[in-house]
């Protein structure tokens, strides 16, 4: 018996809607929308995203989608306040059927994923960037991975962003905290075109994935599963949940209080490694 095709279905722009998605023929515009907070990730809006990453793998009428960011960043990554009131809460923060993780740790998408940023694309923000398998950026992006210097760890850049871009550079933005610009991860190779500004990128991104969307699928799935073998992504699964263990333990820290507490007003942070 055929299975009944179910469509991706349209979420359109609104004040309340926390990611967006638009179908444009075979491809999909799945768009970040926290504008008032920088875009920053709640668990809310990264439910909507694994929800969307899932119907878009599993919508047979779709080829290829373009993650991107509505107002002026991308995102700034972690909301780090909602994501500590779950963890001191002691409630646990999985995903069930019906998603797939973003950050893809335990399953990729099997069909392209084209990132489009600009502006601030910081910690998670810039992680999401990196699962991508095509990457545009916008000349005003404003890359960071600064966890470590808010007393925090990186969510999945420890293991990404390494393989990326090479050890020491990354180790020479993640050890650090300091902030990247566009010119620079084009070097380093992270991100294959710059455009000009916001617009550009997005009509840039959306040319790739409308090419992507011409080839033919089969081939583009094999190509893609060939190449997660190749890298042996399966290796990683230890990394994750060491890392993951390391994340959520440092919610306790006073390194952690520290932080938060000195970024709130607006001063350098004194650690003490507890």
């Amino acid at each position: 018996m055929k299975q009944q095709t179910v469509q991706m279905a349209d979420i359109p722009l609104s004040p309340d809607t926390k990611v967006t998605v638009e179908r444009r023929g075979q491809i999909v515009l799945i768009g970040i929308n926290r504008p008032q907070m920088f875009n920053r990730i709640d668990p809310d809006t990264f439910y909507g995203l694994a929800r969307a990453y899932y119907d878009f793998d599993n919508d047979p009428t779709l080829r290829a989608a373009v993650l991107f960011g509505h107002g002026e960043n991308f995102s700034r990554g972690n909301d780090v306040d909602a994501f500590s009131a779950l963890a001191k809460a002691g409630k646990s923060f999985t995903l069930g059927e019906g998603h797939l993780d973003p950050l893809g740790r335990l399953q990729k998408l099997t069909k392209p994923l084209v990132a489009v940023v600009h502006g601030d694309t910081w910690n998670m923000g810039h992680e999401f960037h990196l699962v991508a398998d095509v990457r545009v950026a916008s000349a005003d992006v404003r890359y960071g991975q600064d966890e470590n210097a808010r007393g925090r760890v990186p969510g999945i850049a420890p293991i990404r962003f390494p393989r990326e871009v090479g050890w020491a550079n990354a180790m020479r933005y993640m050890l650090t905290g300091d902030h990247w610009d566009a010119q620079t991860a084009y070097r380093m190779g992270v991100v294959q075109e710059v455009a000009p500004d916001k617009d550009a990128a997005l009509k840039a991104g959306i040319e790739i994935a409308n090419k992507i969307a011409a080839c033919g699928p089969l081939g583009i799935e094999a190509t893609l599963a060939a190449a997660h073998l190749a890298i042996n992504d399966a290796a990683d699964a230890a990394a994750f949940a060491k890392l993951e263990a390391d994340y959520v333990s440092l919610f306790g820290k006073e390194d952690f209080v520290e932080g938060r507490r000195a970024e709130a007003e607006n001063r350098p942070p004194i650690f003490h490694g507890r």
